[in-house]
Formats: C-alpha cells, sequence, structure tokens
C-alpha cells in the first residue's frame, strides 16, 4: 500500500521527509532503507544534490547593465550581455533577473 502525499517526490526537503527519516534511523534503530520506506521516499532522492553552475559574474555584469541601462528590460539586457559572450536561453536569464530583483525603473 503506497501512502500518497501532497508535497512532489523531487523536492523531500519541502515536506520534512527527510527529517522523519533522520528521526526513524535514530529514535528507532531503523536501517536507511526501511526508514525510507516507511516515509515514502525513494533513497537516492537523499543524496541529491544540485549541480547549478555558478552564475556569479554574469548576475555582477546583469545588475551593473541593469544599474547602466534603467530602461531595459531582461530581453534587451540579455542580448547586451550576449554581445559580450554571457549566452543563455531566456528562462534562466529572466529566473536570474527575478531573483536579482531587478525590473525596468519609471522615467523620472
Amino acid at each position: 500500500m503506497r501512502r500518497s502525499r501532497t508535497c512532489s517526490e523531487k523536492t523531500p526537503n519541502a515536506c520534512g521527509a527527510t527529517g522523519g527519516r533522520r528521526q526513524l534511523i535514530e529514535q528507532y534503530r531503523l536501517s536507511l532503507v526501511r526508514a525510507c520506506r516507511l516515509v515514502g521516499l525513494n533513497r537516492w532522492s537523499l543524496n541529491y544534490r544540485p549541480r547549478r553552475p555558478d552564475d556569479s559574474a554574469v548576475r555582477e555584469r546583469l545588475r551593473e547593465l541593469a544599474a547602466e541601462r534603467r530602461r531595459f528590460g531582461y530581453r534587451r539586457l540579455g542580448w547586451l550581455l550576449a554581445r559580450e559572450g554571457h549566452v543563455m536561453n531566456r528562462k534562466k536569464l529572466y529566473r536570474i533577473y527575478r531573483e536579482e530583483k531587478l525590473m525596468v525603473r519609471r522615467r523620472a
């Protein structure tokens, strides 16, 4: 019988499943395999570490360009970055743009 969960299997930390696994292992002296089976979590998802490359240089340059060109949105800033050799797709560019809390400023 499989237990249904409200959070996705790709984000075990979001629903606290990893904390439950640790508690089961320490308190009840269960193996990792049995604890994961009780919680309903795949063992390999606990070892998952995101492998996102470092974007610090791109972020810094994007902030500089946004401060310099206040009326440019993320698309035009992306074109400027592409000219400088920082080529990326629009989704990644928009994600970084949002994470840096940048936005087009109104004219004064």
